[in-house]
């Protein structure tokens, strides 16, 4: 860390302590070369997931979307709003410690689907029935059989 009177670039951390709700870090700092003392703040970086559409448009990654069809899937189902939350926050962790930048709007939807299924498997052929986009009742059909095979 660079020194704001002397402009030395090694200083020593005095005192270190979380501030705003442990969102960033306050540190006393002391330059090796002058002795006087400054304070830094850290905070985590947090870079925006980018989903890549279908169409190849882009737009910022929106966990309240993701959820909102989730919703819709699991409607009149007993499923609970928080395993639905806990399945969107599973899914941004996932993202999140990718190595990725930009995910593609099929990665995303494929694992909202591989965790609905384990909740509830009307809420996940209703979600893949949208997602999946089926054509007629035979990709439908045999969406249903692949289920039923598992089991």
């Amino acid at each position: 860390m660079k020194c704001p009177f002397c402009g030395f670039e090694e200083s020593k951390v005095i005192d270190s302590r979380p501030t705003d709700e442990g969102e960033r870090i306050r540190r006393r700092r002391e330059c090796l070369k002058c002795q006087k003392r400054f304070t830094t703040y850290e905070i985590i970086e947090s870079l925006p997931i980018i989903v890549v559409k279908k169409d190849r448009s882009r737009e910022v990654f929106d966990r309240d979307k993701l959820l909102n069809g989730l919703l819709r899937a699991s409607e009149k189902r007993p499923v609970t709003l928080d395993m639905l939350e806990h399945i969107v926050d599973e899914i941004e962790a996932t993202l999140h410690n990718s190595l990725d930048r930009e995910v593609s709007s099929v990665h995303i939807g494929e694992l909202a689907m591989e965790k609905l299924r384990e909740v509830d498997e009307v809420a996940y052929v209703r979600f893949a029935s949208v997602y999946r986009q089926f054509k007629d009742i035979q990709t439908f059909m045999e969406e249903l059989k692949s289920l039923l095979n598992e089991k």
